[in-house]
């Protein structure tokens, strides 16, 4: 794995980089494990307490992610969605994204508790949230495995 060396950055998801934010894709093995970014930014229209952030690597677009402002089950504000485009993968951007997240989250919404779904075959979410301490207790929706994060 190459560790980068330039910040990664949370920033809104604007009318300025929207369908940047669209055009960004996953490898052919990873499509079945995440959502399109256009159909999170539909949702989000749709959810009011859904929030967007755009992923950037310096001044590049390099993910995406949404979350919930609001607690829903396990009694957890839910990450939705958490992407790193193929071209900038296994660098460590999705760990320096979901620290800052993880951050945001705790200081924003004050919140005590982080829940993040994975599809089982996904192995490299599974070890990214281990290695963030998120606990596996074998809590499952639908096919998503869920995992716990306990600020």
């Amino acid at each position: 794995m190459m560790v980068i060396d330039i910040a990664v950055s949370l920033r809104e998801v604007t009318v300025e980089n929207w369908y940047d934010c669209c055009q960004l894709s996953v490898t052919e093995a990873q499509e079945p494990f995440v959502e399109p970014n256009s159909v999170s930014i539909a949702q989000a229209k749709y959810e009011p307490t859904l929030r967007l952030r755009a992923i950037y690597l310096g001044e590049d677009l390099v993910g995406f992610l949404m979350y919930n402002t609001a607690p829903e089950e396990l009694g957890g504000h839910w990450i939705y969605r958490l992407m790193v485009d193929r071209r900038y993968q296994r660098r460590g951007i999705a760990k320096q994204a979901m620290l800052a997240i993880i951050d945001e989250m705790r200081t924003s919404l004050d919140c005590q508790r982080i829940v993040a779904g994975y599809n089982p075959d996904n192995i490299a979410a599974a070890a990214l949230y281990a290695s963030l301490g998120f606990k596996n207790r074998g809590d499952r929706f639908g096919k998503e495995i869920a995992v716990i994060l306990d600020l």
